[in-house]
């Protein structure tokens, strides 16, 4: 099954915080399309109070199961990446992955313990992703699956007494079973 693969560089941005339990905020800042050749935690300078950090290499993938998920990117008008990253405490957070999925982004954020940030697409990889979408993208139909119908004496066949009477006349009035007692 072919894949799209490109190395991409992560830029974060730290911010002070507003709480007073936290002295500072890290943030998705970028993603570049090529990786930086600066070493991992390299100070890019600040940006107003946000100070940037070259945070390092990612490996961008797509899947040609996906790509009806990566036209829905594109079709938002502004294609975005998803950054995750995960905190360690006083020191840089981990960069754990970066993904053009939505529906990944999505499930990614669920953790409640990651940072996840998105960032805009870089043109480049917007150029090549579009490229990948076109040579391998199939329609494929959706699947509806449909629920047996109810046998509503099944429910009846293990009662007793009053309750299997109640069960057997809630069935007949409902157009369905023979009566049998």
């Amino acid at each position: 099954m072919p894949t799209f693969t490109i190395p991409v560089g992560v830029v974060i941005e730290r911010k002070p915080s507003a709480s007073p339990w936290a002295d500072y905020v890290w943030y998705a800042h970028a993603v570049l399309a090529e990786p930086s050749t600066a070493a991992p935690g390299t100070s890019l300078g600040k940006v107003d109070e946000a100070e940037l950090f070259y945070l390092g290499t990612a490996e961008l993938q797509a899947h040609t199961f996906e790509t009806a998920n990566y036209r829905d990117n594109f079709m938002s008008g502004s294609p975005r990446l998803w950054v995750v990253l995960r905190p360690q405490g006083e020191l840089m957070p981990e960069l754990v992955t970066v993904t053009c999925d939505p529906t990944e982004g999505e499930g990614l954020s669920e953790t409640g313990w990651d940072i996840v940030n998105t960032v805009p697409m870089p043109e480049p990889i917007q150029a090549a992703l579009a490229i990948f979408i076109e040579e391998h993208h199939v329609d494929r139909a959706v699947y509806k699956r449909k629920r047996d119908r109810a046998d509503p004496e099944a429910l009846a066949r293990g009662l007793k007494g009053p309750d299997r009477d109640r069960a057997m006349r809630a069935a007949k009035l409902q157009g369905g079973g023979n009566e049998q007692t």
